[in-house]
């Protein structure tokens, strides 16, 4: 058994790997959600939306399940190719986990729509450079980030939407 090749690891090891990419994900959302819940019923709910705007029960479902979709497809990367042969995919990974955490500081923290504009159209090219990264390593994994991009994509039109009506 080779120790570096996370393909021939210990099972045990896997699901320890797998439950470390779980917390990091999920450790981003809740920063991101300790910006966001507080401003849902005040500055948020004075905002003026477009009327595709959707319910804010939405986002709780649609955000856990894109979260619980990075960390496996992260896992799924790692497990393939490990940090070894797969550094730039994985580092670029994490990096748009720390712009999609700043997008809630940014918009929801600071108030500062205009801010999260910029950054959201970082986060939609990281994500983009990461899904093409990851599908070298395994193709499951980048597929599972499209959805990712597709709701980024949307909520960069909602964020620039806000951005123009207020």
């Amino acid at each position: 058994m080779d120790a570096n090749n996370p393909r021939t690891t210990p099972v045990w090891q896997q699901v320890v790997a797998l439950a470390g990419w779980l917390v990091l994900c999920f450790a981003a959302a809740g920063v991101g959600s300790s910006f966001t819940l507080p401003q849902i019923g005040t500055w948020y709910a004075e905002l003026n939306k477009p009327s595709f705007n959707p319910p804010n029960w939405i986002f709780g479902p649609v955000w856990s399940t894109l979260y619980l979709m990075m960390a496996i497809a992260a896992w799924l990367t790692w497990r393939k190719s490990g940090w070894s042969s797969a550094p730039f995919a994985l580092i670029l990974f994490c990096i748009q986990l720390l712009l999609n955490t700043a997008w809630s500081v940014l918009f929801f923290g600071l108030q500062n729509p205009v801010a999260a504009a910029f950054d959201i159209v970082l986060l939609w090219g990281a994500i983009l450079a990461t899904i093409i990264a990851f599908w070298p390593h395994s193709r499951v994994a980048a597929l599972l980030l499209v959805p990712y991009l597709a709701w980024v994509s949307f909520a960069s039109i909602l964020n620039f939407t806000i951005v123009a009506l207020n």
